[in-house]
């Protein structure tokens, strides 16, 4: 059974999110970028970082620290800026633009504003959103052809493409912390091009279904909830299939 905390202050939650974010395009995703050509990060303990790269490196936020292992060792640094976040990885801030154009400005000696409440919500919120898409990729046959689970930079969202697309029943399943139409975070799906209409879609602002995080917090097992909906969607995708 799992539970989520608190929020709090939603405005804390939100710049919280902003920094966590301007990290995620302009620290972290470049950092695993200039060794691998690759830019998916992935929920880790206390909020979000890379998968190991080179030579046993990875970069990681927990919480309001920086947490950057290289060389077999591990330091922690307080958040600050981007430019000192960057420093502390041993790049030069800002995201490969040949790749995705970020959403947050890049502004190297702007404060971070990172609360730590609203930081662990987020954290406990990536954590649930990525073991509910695992569990739904293992479900996935082969037909579904599911993608990996990936935190993208730009939408700063976890999220796993699934369903056969022929039948018009493949949908995007992801786990958001919020953003200009949802003040919340949420878990969402979104249904692809060509997948019928259905009352299940009750998202106003996407083609899709959603769930937020006041919803999922409120009830004693938010993981089963979060489940009910992704397999609804999975459900209604595939009652209407061609």
């Amino acid at each position: 059974m799992s539970t989520l905390p608190a929020i709090g202050d939603p405005m804390a939650l939100h710049s919280t999110r902003d920094a966590w974010h301007a990290l995620a395009e302009h620290v972290l995703a470049p950092a695993r970028h200039r060794v691998t050509g690759r830019i998916g990060l992935r929920a880790t303990p206390g909020g979000f970082g890379t998968p190991p790269f080179g030579d046993g490196e990875d970069v990681r936020v927990d919480g309001v620290e920086l947490v950057v292992t290289r060389d077999g060792e591990t330091a922690r640094h307080p958040i600050t800026t981007v430019g000192a976040a960057a420093a502390a990885v041993g790049i030069a801030p800002g995201a490969p633009t040949e790749v995705y154009a970020p959403t947050t400005a890049l502004d190297p000696d702007a404060p971070l504003v990172i609360d730590p409440r609203a930081a662990a919500a987020l954290a406990a919120f990536l954590a649930l959103g990525t073991e509910l898409l695992r569990a739904l990729r293992a479900s996935a046959t082969t037909d579904d052809a599911p993608s990996d689970v990936q935190l993208w930079p730009e939408h700063f969202d976890i999220g796993l493409e699934i369903g056969n697309e022929a039948r018009a029943a493949r949908g995007t399943f992801g786990a958001s912390p919020g953003d200009a139409t949802h003040p919340l975070p949420y878990l969402y799906v979104t249904r692809w091009p060509g997948a019928a209409d259905d009352p299940f879609w009750n998202d106003e602002a996407f083609p899709g279904a959603s769930l937020d995080y006041r919803a999922l917090a409120e009830v004693p097992d938010a993981a089963a909830r979060g489940r009910e909906l992704f397999v609804a969607a999975r459900t209604v995708l595939s009652r209407h299939s061609s």
